[in-house]
């Protein structure tokens, strides 16, 4: 009888490990999961409708896939607008000559950028103009110049 408990005792074991690295994978791979899916420059940007946003930087974020930044633009009227610009990643940002401290939050920015598709106050960056002057290109997977 001792022997049949020590081998029931195993299964069951066994079947808790088992459900233990089943369900820990499942976890990891939901907290892994990313809140937004990742997709191409074409599927939510119109290379056809590039825009200038001139604002105050609000929002940096140095995240991948892509960093972005949030910035109040206020249009004719002084109605100011909240939009939300995506740049390359922060390694490409860095080979193009960004640091941590290239913008700080309440500095003046010039955004050359392509609107998103659905109309929204999303844009990806093509070329940046720093309050100094400097123009630094955004790494924009859809190129720094609009199409021809």
């Amino acid at each position: 009888m001792a022997r049949r408990a020590a081998g029931t005792l195993s299964v069951a074991m066994r079947m808790n490990t088992t459900a233990a690295v089943v369900l820990g994978a499942f976890g990891m791979m939901l907290a892994a999961a990313p809140a937004r899916a990742h997709h191409s420059f074409a599927a939510e940007y119109d290379a056809n409708r590039p825009l200038v946003l001139d604002g105050t930087l609000t929002r940096i974020e140095w995240t991948n896939p892509h960093a972005h930044c949030d910035m109040d633009v206020a249009d004719a009227s002084g109605t100011i607008t909240e939009w939300r610009v995506e740049l390359g990643g922060p390694k490409v940002l860095l080979e193009y000559g960004w640091r941590h401290e290239t913008v700080h939050v309440g500095d003046h920015l010039r955004i050359d950028a392509a609107q998103a598709k659905d109309g929204s106050h999303h844009a990806n960056a093509r070329l940046v103009t720093l309050a100094d002057g400097r123009v630094l290109s955004a790494g924009s997977s859809g190129g720094d110049l609009p199409p021809r």
